[in-house]
């Protein structure tokens, strides 16, 4: 078997003409199909604009997916919940826009976790479930914990920024499945691997995958992955998986605020300041958003503060597909919830535009106490001088403390119980993928593709599994 790059071309979509964005976003998906056939009709399109046109019918492929509920679908999940459920109730909520759906062609479609979104981010509409309620789940350091406490006073003991390590071994799997590539074709993988990154994540040992070759992208590689190929063979998955140990460090860097200046646009900061189109634009919303949290504050580190509190506010809902959002720091600023990459992103672009460096990192978290948890997560790092890069995680937020060092953990820390595969996003991977990839932003379930096309997530499944190892006598 040959591991073989392949071309760049098509693995992350070109901007295509704004007014089919804008159709496909508005849900008028005909018009834009109509649009998108006149234009690829059209003479001497190169394969840049040939692919932002081909992507903009992919796109709205996948939120089709998304979107995949109608009103009666949505409705019987309601009533499972509230089996007294009113109609004028129902229609209440929808007219408020409290169940998030889009009308495609003339026709309402809701969104697959339009229900579960509903429950959670209405206490009023929450409180008409019958008993026996499930509790809304949660990561365990989402609220306060013991880890905190245990970083911050060795942070506080010793002066260190990288305190209360722990050690792992995992393994993450990608299972393509049956008959989703025809038999005797090869089925091309990637699989997140972890970032070597000095006082966060070190001491990273590689010990096998399946299939045994395997080529694991170079340090420094953005989105970094572990590559493999294998045949596919007719009405049998085709599985994937990459094993790993690596120590993680929390993270803590005590901020005085009256220390912080404003930063100098050096060459090296220049990349994590300005706009990136799609998801990073400064729109005019978003300046006025600004504009109202930050009023006339000018010390950075207050500027900050107060932009995390803001976006912090934004409750947490289940995300709809990045691939499938033109503008995601936008949607966020203008949605009713927001997951953690899409309050990441809307925090970075309102950093940036406030003259402060941001950039993103994510990968999968993790606990050693609460069996079987473990999730995708997304945060990031900012620059405030003279301290240079500090943490946050919007999504995660202020703490429930008395404590300020323990409320604002995560404003200028990190727990040790989170992978980084990624130092920034929507980058390519290394080799890179011939067809469009599943997730045009982040990389953390991994991605799939044969010669004849791309593998979307409802072709294969993802297991992330771990073991706590000790850390007396490894390598920390």
């Amino acid at each position: 078997m040959a591991l073989v790059a392949s071309s760049v071309a098509g693995e992350l979509p070109p901007p295509a003409p704004p007014a089919i964005v804008a159709q496909v976003d508005a849900g008028r998906f005909a018009e834009a199909e109509q649009a998108i056939a006149r234009a690829l009709a059209q003479p001497g399109l190169d394969d840049e604009q040939r692919d932002a046109l081909q992507y903009e019918r992919e796109r709205m492929r996948r939120i089709r997916l998304d979107f995949r509920l109608t009103e009666a679908d949505v409705l019987a999940q309601l009533r499972k919940q509230i089996p007294d459920l009113k109609p004028e109730e129902f229609a209440a909520w929808d007219q408020a826009n409290r169940i998030e759906r889009l009308t495609i062609d003339g026709e309402k479609r809701y969104f697959s976790r339009s229900v579960s979104n509903l429950f959670r981010l209405y206490p009023d509409v929450a409180a008409r479930r019958a008993p026996p309620v499930k509790p809304f789940s949660e990561g365990p350091f989402e609220r306060l914990h013991p880890h905190h406490r245990e970083a911050l006073e060795q942070a506080r003991a010793t002066g260190a920024n990288s305190i209360a390590p722990r050690r792992l071994r995992v393994t993450q799997s990608l299972v393509v499945k049956p008959d989703a590539v025809p038999a005797g074709e090869t089925v091309r993988a990637w699989i997140p691997y972890p970032q070597a990154i000095a006082g966060q994540q070190e001491h990273i040992r590689f010990i096998g995958s399946t299939p045994e070759k395997s080529r694991i992208a170079p340090e420094g590689t953005p989105q970094r992955t572990v590559y493999m190929e294998q045949t596919a063979r007719a009405g049998q998955p085709t599985r994937f998986s990459i094993s790993y140990e690596l120590t993680i460090h929390a993270r803590h860097f005590d901020l005085d605020p009256e220390k912080v200046v404003a930063t100098a646009a050096t060459p090296e900061l220049a990349p994590h300041l300005g706009e990136r189109g799609p998801h990073i634009a400064f729109t005019d919303d978003i300046k006025r958003f600004s504009a109202q949290v930050v009023g006339d504050e000018k010390n950075p580190y207050r500027i900050a503060r107060k932009l995390f509190d803001a976006v912090d506010r934004i409750p947490w809902g289940g995300a709809r597909e990045y691939s499938t959002i033109s503008n995601i720091s936008d949607y966020a600023l203008h949605s009713d919830h927001a997951d953690c990459g899409q309050q990441t992103l809307l925090l970075m672009t309102l950093l940036r535009y406030n003259g402060i460096p941001a950039r993103w990192q994510s990968g999968w978290t993790y606990s050693d106490e609460e069996v079987g948890y473990d999730n995708m997560h997304d945060w990031g790092w900012m620059y405030l001088a003279p301290y240079g890069w500090v943490p946050m995680d919007v999504t995660t937020g202020a703490l429930q403390s008395d404590d300020a060092g323990l409320r604002d953990f995560y404003f200028g820390g990190l727990d040790a119980y989170r992978i980084s595969f990624n130092n920034d996003f929507s980058q390519p991977l290394v080799p890179a993928k011939q067809h469009f990839r599943s997730e045009t932003v982040d990389s953390q379930r991994g991605e799939a593709e044969w010669r004849g096309g791309n593998l979307y997530f409802d072709q294969w499944d993802y297991q992330f599994e771990w073991t706590m190892l000790p850390i007396a006598g490894s390598d920390q």
